[in-house]
């Protein structure tokens, strides 16, 4: 399946801004993370569709990531 991709922030450096990725039917968000080498702890806020995803939210074809970093201020 094809998963679309969108990198924020910090977690571009180095990396991409947005692209397509083949993942195996039942994958999950942490499995995408894990191919891209980004650990759980640097995407702490992921929108899947628009919508809050959990680490073991399956992905399913033509779906959108986006992933953020951790976001502070005062």
């Amino acid at each position: 399946m094809r998963i679309r991709v969108k990198l924020f922030a910090t977690l571009r450096e180095g990396r991409f801004d947005a692209t397509e990725r083949e993942l195996p039917p039942g994958a999950t968000v942490d499995d995408l993370l894990a191919q891209l080498g980004i650990e759980s702890g640097q995407a702490t806020l992921r929108l899947l569709n628009g919508r809050h995803a959990e680490l073991n939210s399956e992905l399913h074809d033509d779906d959108v990531l986006a992933l953020f970093p951790p976001i502070g201020g005062g």
